[in-house]
């Protein structure tokens, strides 16, 4: 009876689990503040609002067009300041629907409401980069590589570089562009680019790791590929001026148990 008994409550406890990572977990989403007190951040500045949309992977099983479209939404309906994409907007799953570019940025169209300007991951260069990118403009949504511009009538200035995987990021390049004694954000969709960052950048923003996507006692169970491992694998690293998101779908797996996010940073100086 005793034997049973532990059975049936071991069973119970990996439906249980089963369920949170495939059908809970992907499913659960968080449109946050993030309060972020960045050194060299400037004083005009203080308080702006940046939300941080990656790794959306939109037609994986748990992403499907209607629901890129509500998360859209939730976003528009924040209110931040400024909005920026940090790639890997199409799906890389073994089930799901592998959209076409023009369906996948219509889906995120509705960001174009807000001032946007976003930079594209590994997974967009293997679906067509270039088409990808196209598509993404063609709706007002625009990106990024090895350049910079103007936001916020010029009171701050976005870079972006390519992905570390598929292109070869320069952020000398990407900032060759800024004025001097402009204040810059650098996305990056790949954290270990931070290590070529100069360090006039107050605050550079990844994606690509999911927050490690699942997690069991805050140890990374499914590592993204990084040269650096789980080095920046969520959060805030001051030390490197690094906010890593951990994004919105699922890669290789839709499993996930890392609660997505949309985290909206509240910038203020150190």
């Amino acid at each position: 009876m005793r034997t049973a008994r532990v059975l049936q409550l071991t069973g119970a406890g990996l439906l249980a689990t089963a369920l949170h990572l495939t059908v809970l977990g992907p499913r659960r989403l968080r449109v946050h503040d993030v309060p972020l007190a960045v050194p060299g951040w400037p004083a005009e500045l203080d308080g702006l609002r940046v939300a941080v949309v990656g790794d959306v992977h939109v037609g994986s099983p748990w992403m499907t067009v209607q629901r890129t479209r509500r998360i859209v939404q939730q976003v528009v309906d924040a209110r931040p300041d400024l909005v920026v994409m940090l790639g890997d907007h199409v799906a890389d799953v073994s089930w799901g629907t592998v959209h076409d570019a023009a369906t996948v940025a219509e889906a995120l169209s509705g960001l174009a409401a807000l001032p946007v300007v976003g930079v594209l991951g590994n997974h967009d260069w293997d679906a067509g980069g270039e088409q990808v990118r196209a598509a993404l403009e063609a709706v007002g949504l625009p990106v990024l590589e090895e350049t910079a511009v103007p936001v916020l009538d010029g009171r701050l200035w976005v870079a972006g570089v390519g992905d570390l995987w598929r292109r070869t990021p320069s952020p000398t390049k990407a900032l060759a562009a800024v004025p001097a004694g402009a204040t810059v954000l650098l996305l990056t969709h790949n954290p270990d680019v931070v290590l070529e960052v100069p360090d006039a950048v107050p605050l550079v923003l990844a994606g690509h790791t999911h927050g490690g996507q699942v997690r069991i006692r805050n140890r990374v169970l499914h590592t993204i590929s990084k040269q650096h491992g789980n080095r920046w694998s969520h959060g805030w690293y001051p030390a490197e001026r690094l906010f890593v998101t951990a994004g919105l779908g699922t890669s290789k797996y839709p499993i996930r148990n890392v609660v997505p996010e949309v985290p909206v940073l509240v910038l203020r100086p150190a």
